[in-house]
């Protein structure tokens, strides 16, 4: 017997969405009539479709294509996927406090954070995770493995691991605790002078972190001030404000959302009193920096208050504010978009107005608008941030790519670090040329492949000759390219060997000093601190830039 099927509330709510722009009487009149076609077409699809029909799946088609119609931060969040919305708005979550990565079939511990369950339980970096509990992790999803892994406050979970040099698997247990996944991993001084303070989310305390981060390094005497917004994404618009407060004025307007709604429209300004109002500061961002992040750099570049460094940023300028929906779900939505102190928005992609196939157009450099900072210097809007230092980020070539994909640089640093003392700090570990040619040993015999852009530029050179009919003429100069590009490749473990040992390093160091490790052992390597500590080195070079004069 067919069995009938009816669709879920939720479309109701969501339906409202795709109407705007009329009057309220045809609105209203449209609405009525949407909600009625759309009910009566989804009840003959369940009752009448050839084959069995999932309703909650069919309705999660429509509802994220519907949504998805308007941009791509406009999300419905059924209950089911609220914990791991809510872990990634707050940073909090109840488990142990490490991060696994699949590698192969195997799920490998790369992260023990400091003071949570799983460093006091004795897990480790390197370790393999065979089982949580009595659930056999090979046949299981990662995804599976880490919702395994979360749960509530105080209750258990068991681990079982295989360890290097460790000949049996043992097992591990620990209680799950209130994880905060820390907004600000890491700041130091790296220079006497010169502070770093690294912060990758916008989650609540944001500026609180990055508060105590900056008075304790004032503490230690420094005079200046890296911020790192590198690959941050945001989060919180109101914890980008608080972020400026610490270095502009109280009563200063930081950021303006303005939207269709009135209650939506809102002034954010500075509401405490600053933290220093004469630091000079650089704020590094990238094509990862995003939202909050850009309302940081945007909003200190508007004031002068800071030098932008690094690459122009992602250009997303959307407000989103989340809604209740019927049967514990939500909706997160877009409501406004966003306007820096000198009135420029920096969205980047127009939804608004979308190609006749859908698609989404960058706004063009003739439609984008200059503004001005305080000092004069002319700003625009409509792409993101564009730095006041360019410095270009290095590609990571596919060799690279490939063996941190297939887990060969990891397995290579767990080795290591089994086999070789911890050195006193990050700063004092460099992997010796001996130890790198002992990789180089060790990756013999192991299989990896990759794909180079000259290996992409010759697959479709041959298929433009295979269309063209000139495949059999050409193929004797095709082999011998192709016979270079190979032997080319035997040589890349020490052509790009500087590439390689910068990811070995920060593999080692992550087993060493956990978080700390990781950021500090890219610092000799990264262009875009050794240019900012230079250029704060001189202040006369400093002043020109924020005075336009440069």
């Amino acid at each position: 017997m067919m069995k009938k099927r009816y669709f879920i509330p939720i479309a109701l709510v969501v339906i409202l969405l795709v109407m705007a722009n009329t009057k309220p009487a045809d609105r209203y009149f449209e609405i009525a009539k949407n909600l009625d076609v759309f009910a009566t077409l989804f009840k003959e699809v369940n009752n009448n479709y050839v084959d069995e029909v999932n309703p909650n799946t069919l309705m999660r088609s429509g509802i994220d294509a519907m949504l998805a119609s308007l941009d791509p931060y406009t999300n419905y969040i059924p209950e089911d996927e609220i914990e791991s919305y809510r872990t990634q708005n707050t940073g909090q979550y109840g488990g142990i406090g490490a991060i696994t990565r699949q590698i192969g079939k195997r799920t490998v511990v790369t992260l023990v954070m400091t003071g949570f369950p799983a460093e006091k339980g004795g897990l480790k970096v390197g370790d393999e995770v065979l089982k949580i509990d009595e659930k056999n992790l090979a046949e299981i999803t990662q995804e599976e493995a880490g919702n395994l892994m979360k749960g509530q406050l105080g209750t258990a979970v068991n681990l079982t691991i295989k360890r290097p040099g460790v000949e049996k698997p043992f097992v591990l247990s620990f209680k799950r605790d209130k994880i905060k996944v820390s907004n600000v991993p890491h700041y130091a001084s790296v220079t006497t002078e010169t502070g770093y303070i690294q912060l990758t989310d916008f989650t609540p305390d944001a500026g609180k972190e990055v508060r105590q981060a900056l008075i304790s390094l004032k503490e230690k005497g420094i005079k200046n001030l890296i911020l790192d917004l590198r690959g941050n994404p945001g989060g919180l618009l109101q914890e980008a404000v608080n972020i400026c407060n610490l270095f502009l004025p109280k009563g200063v307007t930081v950021v303006e959302t303005k939207g269709k709604i009135k209650e939506h429209n809102v002034t954010y300004k500075t509401l405490n009193p600053p933290v220093d109002l004469e630091i000079p500061v650089i704020v590094l961002i990238d094509r990862g920096s995003a939202s909050a992040s850009e309302i940081v750099a945007g909003t200190l570049q508007d004031y002068d208050r800071a030098i932008v460094l690094g690459e122009k940023s992602f250009g997303k300028g959307l407000v989103q504010i989340n809604r209740d929906l019927s049967y514990n779900s939500k909706l997160k939505i877009t409501t406004a978009k966003y306007y820096t102190p000198s009135g420029r928005c920096i969205q980047v992609l127009d939804y608004t107005h979308r190609r006749p196939d859908g698609s989404v157009a960058s706004i063009p450099d003739s439609l984008k608008r200059p503004f001005k900072t305080s000092k004069g210097r002319t700003v625009y809007d409509g792409g993101g941030i564009d730095p006041d230092v360019v410095v270009k980020n290095k590609e990571i070539h596919p060799v690279v790519q490939t063996l941190y994909i297939n887990g060969h640089l990891f397995d290579f640093a767990t080795q290591y670090a089994y086999s070789h003392a911890v050195p006193s700090s990050p700063a004092a570990f460099s992997l010796s040329d001996a130890d790198y040619n002992q990789f180089v040993q060790w990756m013999k015999g192991k299989t990896y492949r990759y794909e180079t852009e000259a290996d992409r530029a010759l697959q479709e050179l041959k298929e433009q000759a295979k269309q063209e009919q000139n495949l059999a003429t050409l193929k004797p100069e095709i082999d011998k390219i192709e016979s270079v590009l190979a032997e080319k490749k035997k040589n890349d473990l020490m052509v790009y060997k500087q590439e390689i040992k910068q990811f070995i390093e920060s593999e080692i160091l992550t087993h060493y000093f956990a978080e700390k490790g990781n950021v500090e052992a890219g610092f000799k390597y990264d262009n875009e601190l050794s240019e900012s500590i230079q250029l704060l080195k001189n202040p006369t070079k400093c002043k020109q830039i924020l005075d336009g004069n440069l």
